[in-house]
């Protein structure tokens, strides 16, 4: 059981509109804190767009869902679980990323991720766009000393190559980048949900020259979710993966507030249940990212984001 202090006040004791918005009401740790040492599981927000190839606002995402994350509760009802009991979870904060330089925005953001797995504290990233992804994979990697596998959700491979032929990294190719980089293994590697118009079939053909299993929607539709996680798990298999859920992959009729919204996707409880089917996996970290709450002033996608960060949190949680 945990130590009463990370166990969040319930709505019944401080109404939920009430006190200091943190992930999930958990109890906030700075970089200094020596209680940090306790923590097993940490979040934090990485708030920062200066990857975006179109509609920025995915940096206001981590405030967003910190206090929509407020109306959590304590129990999963599907699954039965008390995630807050069973592991010690704190907020570990937000990263200071440059708005303006983007070597010295991702160079702190690993440096902060370093010192959390120096803790022993397995990640839950919250973005931001996707490129923050690719900060916390170069710090798993550089810890782990070796490459693991992925899970995608999301309407996107982000496999594409550098835009306006440059070489600058966007949030459309974090994961070409982290095949390049050798910090995951392809063959371990699943992709799900891709759909939308495209420039051309370099992503995807990236994608089948490395060995990654891409499951376009139109797969996922016409086999049934339930089957294509089924295959999610065999190919990740037991050893260690990381989860990566990029909130676009929900239709946007349930997700608008995103910068790249695709129709065409699931609805919100199949997105859970994509999440759920996951549980059991030796998961090593996991994100939310790409929310981007000025698309979206209903608050609603924030409110589905901190729902799927809750869903995260349990297929993180021991059996």
């Amino acid at each position: 059981m945990s130590d009463p202090f990370f166990i969040p006040p319930s709505g019944a004791d401080l109404p939920r509109y009430a006190g200091v918005p943190t992930f999930m009401r958990l109890p906030y740790l700075g970089p200094e804190d020596p209680r940090r040492a306790e923590v097993d599981l940490g979040f934090f927000g990485l708030p920062w767009d200066g990857a975006t190839s179109n509609r920025p606002g995915a940096r206001h995402g981590p405030r967003a869902l910190r206090d929509a994350s407020t109306m959590i509760r304590a129990m999963n009802r599907a699954t039965g679980q008390t995630p807050f009991a069973a592991m010690q979870c704190a907020d570990l904060g937000d990263v200071a990323m440059s708005p303006v330089d983007q070597d010295e925005a991702l160079g702190n953001a690993e440096t902060f991720i370093a010192g959390v797995l120096a803790h022993g504290i397995r990640p839950l990233m919250v973005g931001g766009d996707h490129l923050c992804t690719l900060t916390v994979l170069r710090a798993l990697k550089a810890a782990r000393g070796e490459a693991f596998g992925l899970i995608l959700l999301d309407s996107h491979t982000d496999l594409y190559p550098p835009y306006f032929g440059g070489q600058t990294l966007t949030h459309g190719n974090p994961f070409r980048q982290a095949v390049t980089e050798g910090l995951i293994a392809p063959e371990r590697t699943v992709m799900i949900g891709m759909r939308g118009t495209a420039y051309d079939t370099e992503d995807f053909d990236f994608g089948h020259r490395h060995g990654i299993r891409i499951v376009p929607i139109e797969e996922c539709f016409d086999r049934g979710f339930g089957p294509v996680m089924e295959e999610a798990r065999a190919v990740v298999g037991t050893a260690p993966a990381y989860l990566s859920f990029d909130i676009d992959f929900i239709d946007p009729a349930y997700a608008p507030g995103t910068g790249t919204p695709e129709v065409g996707g699931p609805a919100s409880f199949q997105a859970i249940q994509c999440v759920r089917a996951l549980r059991g996996l030796d998961i090593i970290g996991a994100d939310l990212v790409e929310v981007s709450p000025p698309f979206d002033p209903s608050g609603g996608t924030a409110w589905l984001g901190a729902s799927v960060l809750f869903e995260l949190l349990c297929v993180m949680a021991p059996a």
